[in-house]
């Protein structure tokens, strides 16, 4: 099967990441990045063709193409050993996000945007009852989508108990009585945000080593699953930093 990446900086991305791009289609007339674009896929002798606005949108089905359209591979998953090896390969304490049964597209690509800026790992998502990784997904990740390991795994409450066999803390973000700040988030860590509405699933919860929330003192209860994760993948990271300095 074949995968469409819509989006000038979504294409970009997967073509200097070096995914396998069957071809391009590009407005005519389409100016700006477009030409590098093009440059580069004449480099790596991906075919070019070129064709009206009105066209590329029914092929994009009503997403923001600008003028840029490629046909790709499937998205390419790793295992968590991948992950795992990254992390060693960087010199670094493992740092994994899992998401349990995230449906929307557009929070798993804000995810991986703010996940590839961060510095982690990698990602574990589930076979079933989740979403995958999409041409939605590469487009809102704004093509980090390209460039972050993404584990697909059977049964994510067995996966997380061979990464605490493994040495790897997990934690899971959730309503309770520790607040995201006050637990030590430094070292080999798993993070493990729910999904849409019916946040994560009690097996995987139990086991959790720990959950840490995020203080809501306003009237809706609960934030987005990407706002959620960026609040916690950027605590880590200030955690690290602050640990590494004062070794």
């Amino acid at each position: 099967m074949s995968e469409v990446i819509i989006g000038r900086n979504a294409v970009l991305e997967a073509l200097k990441s070096g995914r396998e791009i069957e071809k391009i289609t590009l407005a005519k007339g389409a100016e700006g990045s477009v030409k590098q674009i093009a440059a580069r896929a004449r480099e790596k002798r991906i075919p070019i063709y070129y064709s009206e606005k009105k066209r590329m949108d029914k092929t994009a089905s009503g997403g923001a193409h600008q003028g840029v359209i490629a046909v790709g591979s499937d998205h390419r998953y790793c295992t968590v050993d991948d992950i795992l090896d990254r992390a060693r390969e960087r010199g670094e304490d493992p740092f994994i996000v899992v998401l349990d049964g995230l449906e929307d597209p557009h929070n798993l690509g804000a995810i991986m945007r703010t996940a590839e800026c961060a510095g982690v790992h990698g990602i574990v998502i589930p076979k079933r009852r989740s979403v995958s990784v999409t041409e939605t997904v590469a487009k809102t990740s704004a093509g980090a989508s390209e460039y972050m390991l993404c584990a697909r795994v059977t049964n994510i409450a067995a996966e997380l108990e061979k990464l605490k066999e493994r040495g790897i803390w997990t934690a899971a973000c959730d309503m309770g009585v520790d607040m995201y700040y006050d637990r030590d988030l430094t070292g080999p860590l798993a993070v493990v945000i729910g999904g849409e509405g019916t946040g994560i699933n009690r097996l995987v919860k139990e086991k959790c080593d720990f959950t840490v929330s995020i203080p809501m003192k306003g009237r809706i209860s609960s934030l987005n699953a990407s706002n959620a994760a960026a609040v916690l993948i950027y605590e880590v990271v200030r955690q690290r930093n602050i640990y590494e300095k004062q070794r």
